[in-house]
């Protein structure tokens, strides 16, 4: 579908919590708009979405994914994110690309982990948010409560647009509250609502809905306010535009409802993005940064240089890899190479694609605010800007998470070593997450990612599309150390071989700092005890030094180290020598500030029926967890808490043992705390052990 205006555009990220039925949702669209001829499934593993083999053989978004609907002139894109927590960096590109997030809610479980995720995302982004009630022809599935229960989590400004026409299983429709108008839908059609007059049994609970959304929208603007004193009301398209207007502001959250698997309610969400999600040219500017690193507002029009965005690499053996972007500035052709600024050079654009999921088709040129592809770029990678060359900026990306775990691999095969780089290489650039190399100390080869299971998945990877098998070990805990309290340190290296000998002498403080403060470095020398030249090498003795660590091999962080005298040889002194005595006088301060070893604790949310609760805190308590609190949603106990990682890792399997397979939980990183002394004495030995078994 070429586009020629960013009016005619609408982007919505499709996120929210797993298991809420999106991927689904987005192939009833799909299917709704006649972008495709049948309805996928997850189940039969045909959705558009859903595309690789990974997603399809465990039935879960894995990655994100971009499609397009055709609705009423306009081009719908709808990026499918992934739910589950550990994937959520795919679904932070998706709202970074997107003009509006499209939250979708489990209208029987309510708010869950994920979909608060996405929520403080987008306001974190500034972006519009439209709320989907999913899975309403489920029991128990209650239209009004969730609405309720939205209202007192996100705000007043949480209101229906539509309301359902029946309820559970005699869900059959809805009733558009901007336009008066309610739709009949056929279960197992193809999603498309056929008009009929209001039920008579709605027409109260319409009118009174109705008037709570005109008096929110009328809330937002001062001349609809005061048109809505002098006329009690708002004309059909009074309301349609303020509503609109009021989205795009983050002023008013509207909430819709439908059975994506039953093919009831399709059409009518694609009229109501269509009416009220923002269009390119509503979001107005995009964030971005100057060649001086100067905050700057790109302008979303048609007209200027272009500018566009890489926000997923795809990754296929056989076709090769495919950059989805989307165009924020200007209109993309394939006639010129673009500026990347990260790499300061030109790719050649060999020709543009319209993007339907994994399937492609060229297209002549991608307006600003459309979403598409380019294939075989050779450098650029998921986050880069493309741009012209004379006017060059970098638009805004977001700060990848630090990686949660680390396995250590090695492949099956001897010489399989290059092979598995490459392979590793290429999940890398589709996957920010992800992250690979060598441990600087044990020489192993990492691979790290936000869990076990996301290490898991790229290892399945490896051998289904890349030929490689790899044998994952276990998870290497992510410990560091630290100090406690000030120290003084003194390193004097001295050496004489008969000519030329060595010689470095310096003093220094250590203070400890905040937690993530790392490592800090401050040259207070005054004078020439130590000459300029040679500061910079204690620094880097220091940093070598740190990074060995000192009680068990663990980086030493959230110190402070300053230089404040030494000694020099006008003819023995060299770079070589103060980087000898900063290690030496790093070692030296360690010893008298309190060495100890810290621990990463995960924030941890498990979701179980009351019944297991009991169990469940026991068995954290064994764990060194510290159960924080405990909430009920929707019938279910919501139980959160903090522990240790090193203990939390088999947590998956215990928690199904402990509640017969029918508990969740999300685990992140939260911070660093002081190991057990217990705990620290055994890490100390073990780590001794393996250093002896190394040689």
């Amino acid at each position: 579908m070429q586009v020629d205006s960013p009016e005619k555009i609408r982007n919505l990220a499709v996120a929210g919590h797993n298991d809420t039925g999106k991927t689904t949702l987005v192939s009833a669209l799909l299917y709704a708009g006649g972008a495709t001829d049948k309805l996928g499934r997850v189940e039969d593993h045909n959705t558009v979405t859903d595309f690789d083999v990974e997603e399809t053989e465990r039935g879960i978004s894995i990655g994100l994914a971009a499609a397009f609907v055709p609705w009423q002139e306009v081009k719908v894109n709808l990026v499918d994110c992934p739910g589950y927590g550990i994937f959520f960096t795919e679904t932070l590109s998706a709202l970074r690309a997107c003009d509006a997030a499209l939250i979708c809610v489990n209208a029987v479980s309510g708010i869950e982990v994920t979909t608060e995720k996405v929520w403080s995302a987008a306001a974190q982004m500034d972006l519009p948010v439209l709320i989907h009630l999913t899975r309403m022809d489920r029991e128990r599935a209650d239209f009004a409560r969730m609405v309720e229960s939205l209202a007192e989590t996100w705000g007043r400004e949480v209101v229906p647009v539509q309301l359902p026409i029946g309820s559970e299983a005699g869900f059959t429709g809805v009733v558009d509250l901007v336009h008066r108008k309610a739709w009949s839908f056929t279960a197992g059609g193809n999603g498309k609502g056929k008009a009929i007059d209001i039920p008579a049994d709605m027409a109260d609970a319409v009118e009174e809905w109705r008037n709570k959304l005109i008096e929110a929208v009328a809330e937002t603007d001062d001349m609809l306010m005061e048109r809505f004193f002098e006329a009690g009301t708002l004309d059909e398209p009074e309301l349609a535009r303020g509503l609109r207007k009021a989205v795009a502001r983050r002023l008013v959250f509207p909430v819709s409802a439908s059975s994506a698997a039953t093919g009831i309610g399709p059409s009518a969400l694609l009229d109501s993005i269509v009416d009220a999600a923002p269009s390119p040219l509503d979001r107005g500017s995009f964030p971005a940064t100057n060649v001086g690193g100067d905050p700057v507002e790109i302008d979303t029009g048609a007209d200027g240089p272009v500018a566009a965005l890489v926000f997923k690499t795809l990754q296929d053996p056989f076709s090769g890899k495919i950059s989805i972007l989307r165009v924020v500035r200007g209109t993309l052709t394939a006639d010129g190479p673009l500026w990347n600024p990260r790499l300061e050079d030109t790719e050649k654009v060999p020709g543009l694609l319209q993007v339907q999921g994994k399937q492609t088709t060229k297209i002549g040129k991608l307006v600003a605010g459309d979403i598409g592809g380019i294939a075989k770029l050779k450098q650029t990678l998921s986050g880069d800007t493309l741009c012209a060359k004379d006017q060059p900026v970098k638009l805004a990306w977001f700060d990848v998470p630090e990686a949660a775990m680390a396995f250590a691999i090695e492949p099956k095969s001897k010489g399989d070593e290059e092979k598995v780089g490459e392979a590793l290489h290429r999940l890398m650039e589709e996957d920010v997450a992800l992250h690979t190399g060598r441990d600087p100390e044990t020489h192993e080869w990492l691979l790290s990612g936000t869990g076990q299971r996301h290490a898991e998945i790229a290892v399945s990877k490896l051998k289904h599309r890349f030929n490689v098998e790899v044998i994952l070990h276990p998870p290497k805990v992510p410990y560091r150390e630290t100090i406690l309290r000030p120290a003084d340190g003194h390193g004097r290296h001295k050496k004489q071989t008969g000519g030329r000998g060595q010689f470095a002498d310096c003093r220094i403080k250590m203070e400890p700092m905040e937690r993530g403060g790392d490592f800090e470095f401050v040259d207070e020398i005054f004078g020439g005890s130590i000459p300029q030249t040679y500061r910079p090498a204690v620094a880097k003795g220091i940093e070598e030094a740190r990074l060995r660590g000192y009680l068990a091999g663990f980086k030493v962080v959230d110190f402070r180290i300053r230089l404040v005298d030494g000694q020099y040889h006008d003819v023995d002194s060299s770079e070589m020598a103060f980087k000898i005595a900063g290690s030496l006088a790093f070692k030296d301060a360690m010893q008298r500030a309190g060495a100890t070893i810290l621990e990463p604790m995960m924030k941890v949310e498990i979701a179980a029926s009351e019944e297991f609760t009991g169990d469940i805190i026991s068995d954290l308590s064994q764990r060194r967890g510290r159960p924080q609190g405990m909430d009920s949603k929707n019938g279910t106990q919501v139980i959160t808490a903090v522990a240790p990682m090193s203990e939390m890792l088999d947590y998956a399997p215990s928690l199904r043992a402990m509640t017969q397979g029918r508990g969740s939980f999300h685990m992140e990183v939260s911070h660093y705390e002081e190991v057990p002394k217990q705990v620290q004495q055994k890490l100390i030995e073990e780590r001794q052990r393996e250093r002896e078994e190394e040689g």
